[in-house]
């Protein structure tokens, strides 16, 4: 078989260490168990063969009272091994899903673009899940009932050498009969787990458009159910040849133990008509040869789960070993100044992965302190650059400094405290109004949460929440869009960055809700340098500084109030055109589709 067992021991002990209390336990309890069910048949075969010589009652009785209470010991031994193996196989799993949602939570954006959200809950959760049998009990089952198998072999061949020896080959060619059709079993089931992941990944992908598809009527409705049907037949395909594959595995082990009892008993008849054994040590064979069946038949289900966990070590580890693209500095990194950060943009090209870049030879400087709005059609260049300025991503070409400071040479940790990024589309985590401002950190008391919600004007919005800030929210809802971009302001402005930069942060809202938002962002501007990046004229009047976008490119940068002057610049065009838009103004385009 091709087990690449090296790297599935490498994997039990990273996880299993840490659990060396628990793992001790389950081997003794394990160990105990096997040498009670080996006892067991030896108290009985005593019996047996008192009973036939006539033993004295109280003989009998106290074998029997023996017997008895071994077998509940066994019992007991055998609840608590399942209790340990339990705790000790999610403990292990449980760190395993937390480390691989930490790691994805590392990797940068081009990773997540590449994967839709359900593929990577299966990643994390399904395959996990498919290990935990491997984590609580492979190493010690496989170790285990390899004793118990070599323990029956030994007092069988206490009995007989014989007995011992033919008992022990039937016993390796049924392991290598299974092992071989086994074999065959992996390849299946690796594409049963691939065909699974993408179930998922269409599952996740589908719910986050719910609302897309239900508006767009029967057609897109009916692509949505057949391509699960497709997606389910494939899976259901493949999941059913492997479970075949599986049965008829079971199926011929099940043929072998069937004939290992007709050979034991029939080897017990004749010992017993030759007078070479007695009643008690035919029941011994006897039951010592199906007792042959339990470790075999769970070597078996090991192997079997062994090979479905096999692609899901392979997928876990690729995971664990898929590197950040965006990673702190190999050297000393540098510390990114206090206060509001000059911007300084040079020559920077940057594409995702497509053959035009969507920014190319970009150049400007922003000193510290002042706001820049940015302007341009959608697919200009906007987001994209407030993503490399907060390093979501890497540049191309080109550079970029913060404060005098390459963002490469920081460490990310201090780069995403020291740039404050707020977008139209703002994260809501089940839980309180707190939790959601504070992002979980309890370090941040209610002091200091207060201090920044007076700070930006919006004591108001948090009284005329239900209970303030013990307001309860759910998980992507709960709060309007305009309350939820106040929310993201107050998150801003805990960080005390020196760079705030709002995508559209204002955008859908109603006027009194902008309005209010709009105080608030002024606030937050106050003393640090911002940039502004909209479609709509009304937002960019706090801007000191304009830059307009096109195809990636500045067409027009300067100081607002000299471009808003100028009759022949781009803005003063859009400005006009904005004018024009307005009710009782001309019939000319509105800002958003006024020429840059």
């Amino acid at each position: 078989m091709n087990i690449p067992l090296r790297r599935y021991w490498r994997l039990l002990a990273r996880f299993l260490a840490p659990q060396r209390g628990g793992v001790l336990t389950l081997v003794v309890l394990l160990l105990g168990g096997i040498g009670l069910e080996l006892l067991g048949p030896q108290i009985l075969r005593h019996f047996l063969d008192r009973a036939q010589s006539g033993s004295a009652l109280e003989e009998l009785q106290a074998a029997a009272i023996l017997f008895i209470a071994v077998a509940l010991l066994t019992q007991i031994v055998a609840v608590a091994e399942t209790a340990v193996a339990e705790g000790v196989g999610w403990t292990a799993t449980n760190r395993l899903r937390a480390d691989l949602a930490a790691h994805c939570l590392r990797l940068d954006l081009t990773f997540h673009n590449a994967r839709t959200p359900g593929e990577l809950i299966e990643r994390i959760d399904g395959d996990v899940t498919a290990l935990a049998n491997f984590f609580s009990r492979f190493a010690i089952a496989v170790v285990g009932n390899a004793i118990l198998l070599v323990g029956v072999l030994v007092l069988l061949g206490r009995e007989d050498w014989r007995i011992g020896l033919g008992v022990g080959a039937f016993a390796l060619v049924t392991l290598a009969a299974m092992l071989r059709l086994y074999t065959a079993a992996r390849p299946l089931w690796a594409r049963v787990e691939q065909e699974r992941a993408l179930f998922y990944g269409a599952v996740g992908e589908r719910l986050a458009g719910a609302e897309d598809i239900r508006t767009s009527g029967p057609t897109a409705r009916a692509y949505v159910l057949r391509r699960f049907a497709e997606r389910s037949r494939g899976w259901l395909r493949l999941l059913l040849r492997a479970v075949l594959a599986e049965q008829a595995v079971w199926m011929v082990a099940l043929s072998l133990f069937a004939l290992a009892n007709a050979l034991a008993l029939a080897l017990g008849a004749a010992l017993f008509r030759a007078g070479a054994a007695s009643i008690g040590t035919i029941y011994l064979i006897f039951h010592y040869s199906g007792l042959l069946v339990r470790p075999i038949a769970q070597l078996q289900a090991e192997i079997r789960d062994l090979q479905q966990a096999g692609a899901s070590v392979d997928r876990v580890e690729e995971l664990l070993h898929t590197a950040p693209r965006i990673r702190d500095p190999d050297g000393p990194p540098r510390p990114i100044p206090d206060g509001p950060l000059a911007v300084e943009v040079r020559r920077v090209s940057f594409g995702y992965g497509v053959a035009t870049p969507i920014i190319a030879d970009m150049s400007f400087s922003l000193p510290p302190g002042r706001t820049l709005a940015i302007l341009g059609r959608t697919g200009s260049g906007k987001t994209t650059l407030a993503r490399l300025l907060a390093r979501q991503y890497d540049l191309d070409e080109g550079a970029i400094r913060l404060g005098g400071v390459n963002p490469r040479e920081a460490r990310l940790e201090d780069l995403r405290a020291r740039v404050g990024l707020v977008t139209q589309e703002v994260q809501i985590f089940a839980g309180t109004v707190r939790d959601n401002l504070t992002f979980f950190n309890p370090a941040i008391d209610d002091a200091r949460l207060l201090r920044a919600i007076d700070e930006l004007g919006l004591r108001g919005w948090l009284d005329a929440l239900p209970a303030g800030l013990d307001s309860a929210l759910a998980a992507g809802g709960g709060l309007s869009g305009g309350e939820a971009q106040l929310l993201a302001l107050v998150r801003v402005l805990l960080k005390d960055p020196g760079l705030v930069i709002l995508d559209e942060a204002s955008s859908r809202l109603d006027p009194a809700t902008e309005a209010l938002v709009g105080r608030a962002i002024d606030r937050l501007l106050a003393g640090r340098t911002g940039m502004i990046i909209a479609h709509r004229l009304a937002t960019v009047g706090r801007a000191d500084e304009i830059m307009i976008l096109a195809g990636g490119r500045i067409v027009e940068y300067g100081p607002r109030e000299a471009l808003a002057g100028d009759p022949g610049s781009s803005f003063a065009r859009l400005l006009r055109a904005g004018d024009d838009a307005r009710p009782g103004g001309g019939h000319g385009h509105g800002p958003e589709e006024a020429p840059a």
